[in-house]
């Protein structure tokens, strides 16, 4: 497997695991305590670093998965 290869299917696992996780433990905010212009349906704690870290550590395991999977010969692209 090339880097660059490599490097593309880590970034596409990523941005799927991260829409996967963005929605875990969301609640929006309180309509009294909603500030003058706000979104009703914003989050109330979005915890963006604690989400982005999850999305690090499944996509890497999901990379992994793909590699050894790939490197096996069980899938080919070629």
């Amino acid at each position: 497997m090339s880097l660059i290869f490599g490097l593309a299917v880590y970034m596409v696992l990523w941005w799927l695991t991260l829409f996967m996780v963005l929605p875990w433990g969301v609640t929006r905010v309180d309509q009294d305590e909603l500030l003058p212009g706000q979104d009703p349906g914003s989050p109330a704690k979005p915890d963006l670093l604690k989400k982005f870290l999850i999305t690090t550590a499944l996509s890497l395991l999901l990379f992994a998965i793909f590699y050894i999977v790939y490197e096996s010969g069980v899938i080919s692209f070629r």
